[in-house]
């Protein structure tokens, strides 16, 4: 049920009635003293903003960034609202909500609701929160939206007696105490199902980073030996074909470029937002690579990587490696991504960081026999998609637990309750 000042609205439930949050509260402004005057400034009064009600864990306001003293709240229009009082930013962005535990005031971007006696604060608190949706439409402004006191008195809520109001505000207190248990306790699966990547790729590669350019490297893992890249895999860059040439342009070779990279990390590449053609190609220095090519970006993105699925040009912000008969490519794809955080490290740069092509070159690498090669990318591209897909279910029950409160809400303000 949408709490708006529509005529039209459903039914409620016997003794409950429409209110108008003038006529059961009063609906308070805040001001800011002048910052010139440190006077008004570190003081010991509570001086609430939209951030510090953003920043709230809970619904509790006691305390504040910055603190004003007596004479600057004398010398602004703000006023000293009590224990009990609803708290909400009307602007910068609309709908923070809090109930002030200590005497406070508050800028501004703040309306405060002093409850009359026959409101419940806390009721009205979940009441407002309910109705956050609505009231964001009612902001208006050039800068940023704002909703008005004016429009929060002629604001309407549902209002039923006051024994009422006080289960209902149990209720869902208690019940938003349980979501957030299920919130952080889902929150906690899917922290665990994000870290299991590099758990298994730490695995995989028996706890070393097996990246390096320099000569002192961790000990390989027994079987593996330390190789230059470039004795194993060929490097090739990329270009960009002439955007001044439209006809090099839409033909039918796919053309990746940076912001193709990262949703195709740590996956196949088949298509690209751009193509070239063999115009394209002819009139570049960019060159058709071979299917299984393995592609690094080096420019800005750093370390993302992605494996060609069909033959494919590539933009200069590239390392493209064509892996020998000793490497696998799948292999080389999950190297660079163990060593992620290494390559990242040997990025450089004013403007945007990247890994040059004298760094690229002393590129040197830890690797096994290729049928253990083979074995290592058959457990990480089965361990780690199983790790993808309860990512995809554990994110799904976080959104399902934060659907929550807007039902609760909603049935407990139609007396569902």
């Amino acid at each position: 049920m949408s709490l708006a000042v529509a005529p039209e609205r459903k039914p409620l439930p016997e003794r409950w009635r429409w209110v108008r949050l003038g006529d059961v509260c009063r609906v308070v402004g805040g001001s800011t003293p002048t910052s010139s005057e440190p006077e008004y400034w570190d003081g010991s009064i509570v001086w609430v903003t939209p951030t510090d009600l953003g920043q709230l864990q809970g619904f509790e306001i006691s305390a504040s960034a910055r603190r004003i003293t007596p004479s600057g709240l004398a010398s602004c229009s703000t006023e000293m609202i009590p224990v009990g009082t609803v708290v909400l930013s009307s602007r910068a962005p609309i709908g923070h909500l809090g109930v002030a535990q200590v005497p406070l005031c508050t800028n501004q971007g703040c309306k405060s609701f002093v409850p009359g006696l026959d409101v419940d604060s806390m009721y009205l608190y979940y009441a407002l929160k309910q109705a956050v949706p609505v009231l964001r439409s009612l902001g208006s402004g050039a800068t940023f939206a704002e909703v008005s006191k004016s429009a929060l008195s002629a604001f309407t809520i549902p209002l039923p007696p006051l024994p009422e109001q006080r289960r209902i505000a149990a209720m869902l207190t208690e019940q938003m105490a349980a979501v957030d248990k299920a919130r952080a306790a889902v929150q906690a699966q899917l922290d665990a199902a994000r870290a299991l990547p590099e758990g298994y790729l730490r695995s995989a590669f028996d706890g070393i980073v097996p990246l390096d350019v320099g000569a002192d490297h961790p000990r390989a893992p027994s079987g593996w030996r330390w190789t230059r890249l470039t004795d194993v895999a060929r490097l090739e860059s990329g270009h960009t074909p002439s955007r001044r040439h439209p006809e090099w342009w839409n033909g039918d070779i796919p053309w990746l470029a940076l912001p193709d990279i990262r949703k195709l990390d740590g996956k196949i590449a088949l298509h690209t937002l751009e193509t070239t053609n063999e115009l394209g190609i002819a009139n570049s220095s960019a060159r058709v690579l071979p299917k299984n090519t393995v592609v690094l970006s080096r420019t800005a993105s750093v370390g993302f990587v992605t494996l060609m699925g069909r033959p494919m040009a590539t933009s200069q912000d590239f390392a493209n490696w064509v892996c020998g008969p000793t490497l696998d490519p799948r292999f080389l794809m999950w190297l660079f991504i163990a060593s992620r955080r290494k390559i990242r490290a040997l990025a450089s740069g004013a403007i945007h960081m990247t890994v040059y092509m004298n760094t690229l070159k002393r590129f040197e690498v830890c690797v096994p026999s290729l049928a253990d090669q083979r074995a290592i990318v058959g457990f990480l591209d089965h361990h780690i998609d199983l790790g993808d897909q309860l990512q995809v279910h554990v994110g799904e029950q976080v959104q399902a637990v934060d659907r929550l409160p807007a039902k609760l809400l909603q049935s407990a303000l139609q007396g569902g309750l």
